[in-house]
């Protein structure tokens, strides 16, 4: 039973239920799915329910007639392939198969690179189905004729331990299939190929959410100087160069990003400038008009509500920053990756930027995460992608 708080959040179909908003509770063991009621009896939905967790219920469905069997994953499972296939077409190959909440599969994560799944299972629920799941995703997808050769688990993230989890990495037993011998592939994205190490790369191993906002840079880069900042493997500076970019220069802290960005660049035959640097004191220190373009994409500042107002400052003085040394009429590309960095909050922190910069911002585009990191919205979280593209008067 939940109080009236969580009675107004299920009320918008939200799929977690807080610890602190739980009033009662029949006996239950981790892991189990329980029902989900208000003080008056109200069905709100059916979910996982783990005492280790601050989100105590994950809601799996809000049908009161669902039997959660093998038939009942299969086809939550193949309505998220069915998305996929539609609305990616021939970049399905390489996309995010599973998206957690978006999905209705909270707390999991399945990205595809080409022969390789790599998995991420961040609450207890999902831990204790994870076999049935990644056996029927195989299934699924040799349907599709599409040749799986393995399901590598990242599950190295801290939330885990939030859920009671042990934190590892390595492939999944799979019945009836030989490990594989390589954590390496090569995908194909926007006609650049890329190495993936997805044991050790960030995150599941390559960042698919930028899609097709690298696309949209590469068709803005022709003819023109850019400069790519947290270039980490190098996608965006790839792409300005792979649109026939004058010159393009890929600065980030990290040597080791720096070699792989390198490697992909020679990969494809791309001319591409490398810098291993601090990108605040590049972009400070740099001449201005010196680049036609700057795109900046940094990691997630915040991670949490404590930390925005440092995120917020931190965003602000990269991008008035690019905004001083940028020539009128030049461009600048922007996001945030933080889901606690809100729009509103994004949108404010670069209006003030260009007031301090003294210059006007006609916007291009606003887009966000590419299609397959699908956006509920009924579900704030699922939101996180914010990106821009300005030309600078």
């Amino acid at each position: 039973m939940i109080s009236k708080k969580a009675e107004k959040r299920q009320e918008k179909k939200h799929p977690w239920v807080y610890d602190n908003e739980i009033l009662s509770y029949e006996p239950y063991e981790n892991g189990d799915i329980v029902d989900v009621v208000s003080e008056s009896g109200k069905y709100y939905g059916s979910g996982f329910i783990n005492e280790n967790s601050v989100i105590r219920v994950r809601i799996l469905s809000r049908n009161a007639n669902d039997v959660f069997d093998e038939a009942f994953y299969e086809r939550r499972l193949r309505h998220a392939i069915e998305y996929r296939k539609t609305v990616m077409k021939d970049d399905f190959s390489c996309c995010r198969l599973i998206f957690g909440e978006a999905d209705m599969f909270s707390g999991l994560t399945v990205d595809r690179f080409n022969d390789l799944l790599v998995a991420q299972v961040n609450s207890l629920g999902m831990e204790k189905i994870k076999d049935l799941l990644f056996h029927k995703l195989i299934e699924l997808l040799n349907e599709e004729r599409d040749e799986i050769k393995g399901i590598y688990e990242r599950n190295d993230s801290n939330l885990r331990e939030k859920e009671g989890l042990v934190q590892y990495k390595g492939y999944y037993p799979l019945r009836n299939m030989e490990i594989p011998s390589y954590t390496h592939t090569i995908i194909c994205e926007n006609g650049i190929e890329y190495e993936v190490d997805v044991e050790n790369g960030q995150k599941t191993g390559f960042f698919l959410d930028q899609k097709y906002n690298r696309l949209a840079v590469a068709r803005l880069a022709e003819n023109m100087r850019v400069l790519d900042c947290f270039t980490h493997t190098g996608s965006f500076g790839l792409n300005a160069a792979n649109g026939k970019a004058k010159r393009v220069v890929s600065v980030d802290i990290s040597s080791s990003a720096i070699e792989m960005a390198k490697k992909n660049a020679d990969r494809n035959q791309l001319d591409v400038e490398y810098v291993v640097a601090d990108v605040f004191e590049y972009l400070e220190n740099m001449k201005k008009n010196e680049f036609d373009l700057i795109i900046l994409d940094p990691p997630a500042f915040t991670k949490s509500k404590k930390t925005v107002n440092n995120a917020y400052e931190g965003y602000k003085k990269i991008n008035l920053a690019a905004m001083r040394k940028l020539p009128r009429g030049g461009y600048l590309a922007t996001c945030s990756c933080s889901h606690f960095m809100e729009n509103y909050l994004f949108v404010r922190m670069l209006k003030e930027a260009a007031h301090e910069a003294n210059v006007d911002l006609r916007l291009i585009e606003e887009r966000r995460q590419c299609c397959d990191h699908s956006i509920l919205w009924n579900v704030p979280e699922t939101e996180y992608l914010k990106f821009y593209i300005f030309q600078i008067c």
